[in-house]
């Protein structure tokens, strides 16, 4: 009868997915994923912190996506676009160098859709052209991956009526239909509105927490500010600020001299290179109360440092020496000092011939990491410490009424970002609207243009951040891409 031949069918489409779930345990995709890790880790990418905050965001994706795969039961799968950027793994080889950029990374993009462990990570090594050997290995031995094999190259494909006739969903039009709908900023934030009003809901009151310790604790330590170098949670944050309350509460003598400096929860402790003290977020309080004794060795540090930059400018014609923290690497005080004792030396050696002052109101910035001399859209000049003193003579002399124009284009198009920001705020009743730091100014001028076109209501009283992909934080934030559909 056809009940049982449906009763048939479904044991076999049970079977497929009892051997399939099989191939692969959520320990083993994570070994078979290492040299994709190794490939993209933040962590390497301190140089780069655009490139670092796009793969943290496409790391947090990826993870929640592999962890739904693992979910029992779990069926509502929607294809997931993810873009990473890989290191470069074989520099001297010439079928992939032009791939790649001076910085020896380069951007993939792909599109998860898979429903099992195996499939995802073969999919996510090939799109980085990473080897996949290993993860035969891993089951090399095992009958049921064989048979799991096989059974996934050769699925069993029922004719359109059956799934007509029982109303089951046809895995391959599901399939087809998804790819063929690209998403659209209204269809997103249909789907995930009540997702986001409940989370940010859920978090208010901490929120309400945290500005109140942060204010409390700037204004009893009279700081300037207190910030965060990475976007961790709410109860992250709130957790931090508690631990600094009870530091001061047990020692309050070595805080003595913060005043009107700048606080920022980090990796590692120690002063930045702009002065900022930083608190390592996985340091007990014997190492911050370390760092709070060294602030007078750190002050002085910063005075040389500061001798170091007006010297530097000197020999080159009055150009200033910066630092930008949103798009340099976070370094410390020290590791700035070297940097800049290095590059002072050796501009002192070459004697560059820079008439003084010809270069006042131009600025540069250092870069441990590339070969040849840049100019920014912003007008900064972007500098290798290791660079040729004539070239960069030459460099900076033909491109020095390029960078005052890009400079004066930075003003006005700050001032269009903040106006744009404000209109969008109070166009959607928005509470927040801000971007990551790897948004341009110009992407975020561009689409606040675009938004405000558009009726959301959607957005009224939402936190919202322009990205560079859709998704919804945990504490209720909207992220959207820049360049929404």
């Amino acid at each position: 009868t056809f009940y049982y031949f449906v009763r048939l069918c479904l044991d076999k489409i049970l079977l497929q997915c009892v051997l399939q779930s099989r191939t692969l345990s959520g320990a083993d995709a994570i070994n078979a994923l290492r040299p994709f890790y190794f490939a993209v880790h933040p962590d390497f990418f301190g140089q780069h912190p655009k490139e670092r905050e796009v793969n943290e965001n496409s790391l947090k994706r990826l993870n929640g996506y592999l962890e739904n795969l693992q979910k029992p039961g779990f069926r509502s799968f929607k294809p997931t676009q993810l873009t990473f950027y890989v290191r470069e793994r074989e520099p001297n080889s010439s079928n992939v160098q032009e791939s790649f950029n001076a910085s020896g990374f380069r951007a993939v993009s792909f599109t998860l859709h898979t429903r099992d462990l195996l499939s995802t990570v073969l999919d996510i090594l090939n799109s980085c052209s990473l080897s996949t050997e290993h993860v035969q290995n891993l089951n090399v031995n095992s009958q049921p991956y064989k048979e799991a094999k096989s059974t996934v190259n050769r699925p069993i494909k029922w004719d359109k009526t059956y799934y007509s006739f029982t109303g089951f969903k046809d895995p391959e039009e599901e399939l087809e239909q998804a790819q063929r709908v690209e998403t659209t900023l209204l269809s997103w934030l249909d789907d995930n509105e009540a997702s986001a009003v409940k989370k940010l809901k859920k978090s208010l009151p901490l929120r309400k927490e945290l500005e109140r310790l942060k204010i409390e604790l700037s204004h009893e330590l009279q700081l300037s500010d207190i910030r965060w170098q990475r976007s961790w949670g709410i109860a992250h944050r709130c957790s931090q600020l508690h631990s600094l309350g009870r530091l001061v509460q047990q020692r309050p003598e070595i805080l003595e001299n913060v005043k009107g400096r700048t606080v920022v929860f980090t990796d590692r402790s120690g002063m930045s290179a702009a002065g900022h003290i930083m608190l390592g977020t996985m340091d007990v309080h014997h190492h911050w109360t370390k760092i709070f004794e060294r602030l007078p060795n750190y002050y002085m540090l910063q005075k040389r440092l500061l001798l170091l930059e007006d010297r530097i400018s000197q020999l080159l014609g009055g150009i200033q020496v910066i630092y930008i923290e949103e798009l340099q690497p976070l370094l410390t005080l020290e590791e700035y000092f070297e940097t800049l004792n290095s590059f002072y030396n050796k501009l002192r050696d070459s004697r560059l011939p820079f008439h003084p002052r010809s270069l006042r109101g131009l600025q540069m910035i250092l870069e441990s990491d590339r070969y040849a001399p840049s100019l920014h859209e912003f007008g900064h000049f972007m500098i290798p410490t290791v660079c040729d003193p004539a070239a960069l003579q030459w460099f900076i002399f033909a491109k020095a009424q390029e960078a005052r124009d890009n400079l004066k284009r930075k003003e006005e198009m700050m001032i269009t970002e903040k106006e744009l920001i404000n209109t969008s705020t109070e166009r959607f009743s928005l509470d927040r609207l801000y971007k990551e730091p790897s948004v341009s100014s110009a992407q975020m001028i561009d689409c606040c243009k675009r938004l405000l076109e558009e009726s959301l209501p959607y957005l009224q009283g939402m936190h919202l951040c322009i990205s560079h992909f859709y998704s919804v934080l945990q504490d209720g934030d909207l992220c959207i891409p820049w360049n929404w559909k």
